[in-house]
């Protein structure tokens, strides 16, 4: 797979948006390391201009373009950019948008901690009020975006991995499909199109002799292997993602999430994850897999 996208005849702009203090930058930052032409913080209008030159002679358009745009533009500005989103596509460019968003007392954490000035706070808007009216302005945004990132519990290490493998590297016409792992301890991801429980299983956790290890290890592998009703769920699984993976496709979609949870994250739920993994990889699926709970 090429991860040069200047290869790529087709003309593709990324749009790049979401909460501040979300990555959104650092998103920007692995693009314009495998060769996109980056733009941060571009007013709506300015884009406006970029969508008239690209449609004009999509062929002769400077491509590929990561924008970034937020909540600095006014409101009425962004809610022009779902119209500019569809020219683009009516021209045969390849336009996708990129949501990251993260959990209010994350936000605020990390704004604590950098000690940087959110964007919309002055003297009469507090961080709180600042985050809940960010939200707001970028519904528009939100309801457009075909990849949503909850960079909540992700380093900044995987969410450089999760923008290149799922962004930077993914084919064009190709959908990228992020399988996930997770504790429902710990909460549902916020962020996936399908969620599967996997707490109906035999649980390795009750085998002393398993519980420290991870659906990854060949102990823990034999153990959910061998059980009928694990078969059962894994086969349910993957016949429904074979049946319906097509269905988005020609929906137009790029990027799909599908979630399998069990207690604490670390046998079942990943045990499953990789097996699907390996079914989809078989049948020719760019598949990228992440387990939220395992360190």
């Amino acid at each position: 797979m090429s991860t040069d996208p200047a290869q790529n005849d087709t003309p593709s702009v990324i749009l790049v948006t979401g909460l501040s203090g979300s990555g959104k930058s650092i998103a920007l930052h692995v693009l314009e390391d495998v060769g996109y032409y980056c733009i941060d913080n571009l007013p709506v209008s300015l884009f406006d201009a970029l969508v008239r030159d690209i449609t004009v002679n999509p062929t002769k358009a400077r491509s590929p373009f990561a924008i970034g745009i937020d909540a600095r533009n006014p409101g009425t500005e962004l809610d022009r950019l779902p119209g500019m989103i569809k020219r683009l596509r009516d021209h045969g460019v390849d336009c996708e948008v990129v949501f990251l968003d993260a959990e209010d007392a994350i936000l605020i954490q990390r704004f604590s901690e950098t000690r940087r000035r959110h964007p919309l706070t002055d003297d009469g808007t507090t961080l709180e009020q600042a985050i809940k009216l960010e939200r707001e302005l970028l519904e528009p945004l939100l309801d457009l975006a075909r990849l949503k990132i909850d960079t909540s519990r992700t380093t900044l290490h995987e969410l450089r991995e999760l923008i290149r493998a799922r962004v930077a590297e993914r084919e064009s016409g190709e959908m990228s499909i992020m399988l996930q792992s997770f504790g429902f301890k710990h909460g549902v991801p916020r962020n996936a199109d399908f969620v599967f429980d996997a707490r109906c299983l035999p649980n390795p956790h009750w085998h002393p002799d398993l519980r420290p290890l991870t659906g990854k290890d060949a102990e823990v592998a034999a153990f959910l292997g061998d059980d009928l009703q694990v078969k059962s769920m894994l086969s349910h699984i993957c016949d429904f993602l074979t049946h319906w993976i097509p269905c988005f496709e020609r929906e137009g979609r790029s990027y799909l999430t599908v979630a399998v949870g069990c207690t604490g994250g670390q046998h079942r739920s990943v045990f499953l994850i990789e097996n699907i993994a390996k079914f989809l990889t078989s049948q020719g699926r760019q598949v990228v897999t992440s387990h939220r709970e395992l360190p």
